[in-house]
C-alpha cells in the first residue's frame, strides 16, 4: 500500500469513527434498557477519541507527507466487558429490551469488525514501526468491542443464561 493509499485509508476510518460514534448516541437515546445506555455511551466515547487522534495524525500526515515523528498517538483503553459486567449486577434483571436494542447490538459488532480488519490492514502495511504499533493499538481497542456487544448481544438474547455464566453458580452436592 503506497502513502496515497495509505492516507486514503486513513480518510475512511476518519468517517467510519463518526458514523459509529453517532450510531453509538443515537441507540444510546434510544434504548430503555441501562445496559444498552451504558455500552452505547462509552463505546461512542472511545470512537470520539479514536477519530481525534486519527484526526491529528491525518492533519501532519498531510503536511508532512509521513508518518509525524512528533505525534505522540497514544489511545486510552476501556474494558466495555467490565463496564457490562458491573451495569448488569446493579440493574434490575427484568429491565426493558426490545428488538431494536438486539439488532443494533449486531449491527454495532459488525462495524467493529470492519474496524479490526481496516486497522490490521492498515498496521499489515506499514513500515514504520510506531505506525504498526499504532494501527495494532487501534485493531486490539475494536476487538475488545467487537468481544464485549457478543456478550451484549448474548445477554439481549437470553439474560438469565447470560446471569449463569457471569455469576458462575456453585452446585453443593454435599
Amino acid at each position: 500500500m503506497n502513502d496515497k493509499e495509505r492516507l486514503d485509508a486513513l480518510e475512511t476510518a476518519l468517517g467510519n469513527e463518526m458514523k459509529e460514534r453517532e450510531f453509538y448516541l443515537t441507540n444510546a437515546d434510544r434504548t430503555q434498557n441501562p445496559l444498552g445506555k451504558a455500552m452505547f455511551r462509552r463505546i461512542a466515547e472511545d470512537e470520539l477519541e479514536h477519530y481525534q487522534r486519527l484526526k491529528e495524525l491525518h492533519e501532519k500526515w498531510a503536511a508532512e507527507g509521513r508518518w509525524p515523528e512528533t505525534l505522540p498517538l497514544v489511545v486510552n483503553t476501556t474494558n466495555i466487558k467490565e463496564v457490562l459486567v458491573n451495569t448488569l449486577k446493579g440493574m434490575d434483571r427484568s429491565a426493558p429490551t426490545d428488538a431494536g436494542d438486539l439488532e443494533a447490538v449486531k449491527i454495532a459488532a459488525d462495524f467493529e469488525d470492519k474496524g479490526v480488519r481496516l486497522y490490521r490492514q492498515l498496521a499489515a502495511a506499514s513500515m514504520d514501526k510506531q505506525e504498526r504499533d499504532f494501527f495494532e493499538l487501534l485493531s486490539m481497542i475494536e476487538y475488545e468491542h467487537f468481544l464485549s456487544l457478543r456478550e451484549a448481544e448474548e445477554y439481549l438474547e437470553n439474560p438469565a443464561a447470560w446471569f449463569v455464566k457471569v455469576e458462575h453458580p456453585m452446585m453443593d452436592g454435599g
